[in-house]
């Protein structure tokens, strides 16, 4: 460690290097996790307050407008994005060796990439 004239060390000195330590993952999980309460209690406002009963055309009714696509759509992204990182966080504590680990994350991009695939057909059928 440096010393000299005008050079002070207090402490334990760690060099940052332009990680960001998991604050974006962390934001967007919360974030993520936000869009996605608030996406059900809106489906669950339409629900409830759907007179007489629920049936399939009353379901397709609420998801038919663009506007709720668009949000229906949000919601894929955002819960395809918090799912991404989870499981990237599971895969990098238990997937210790390498090779281990890209192969689970190749399968969870492809799950997920069909997932996000299925759901826009669905959606996009209504």
């Amino acid at each position: 460690m440096p010393t000299g004239p005008g050079y002070t060390t207090y402490g334990y000195k760690r060099m940052v290097v332009g990680a960001h330590y998991g604050w974006r993952d962390f934001l967007v999980q919360r974030i993520s996790a936000v869009v996605m309460a608030l996406f059900t209690l809106l489906v669950l406002a339409e629900v409830i307050f759907t007179r007489g009963s629920l049936t399939y055309d009353k379901w397709a009714g609420i998801f038919s407008s663009q506007w709720m696509k668009s949000l229906t759509f949000v919601l894929i992204v955002a819960l395809l994005w918090h799912a991404w990182i989870g499981m990237c966080s599971i895969w990098y504590d238990y997937g210790k060796p390498t090779g281990v680990r890209l192969f689970l994350q190749a399968v969870t991009a492809v799950w997920l990439v069909g997932c996000a695939g299925w759901a826009i057909q669905v959606l996009w059928v209504i």
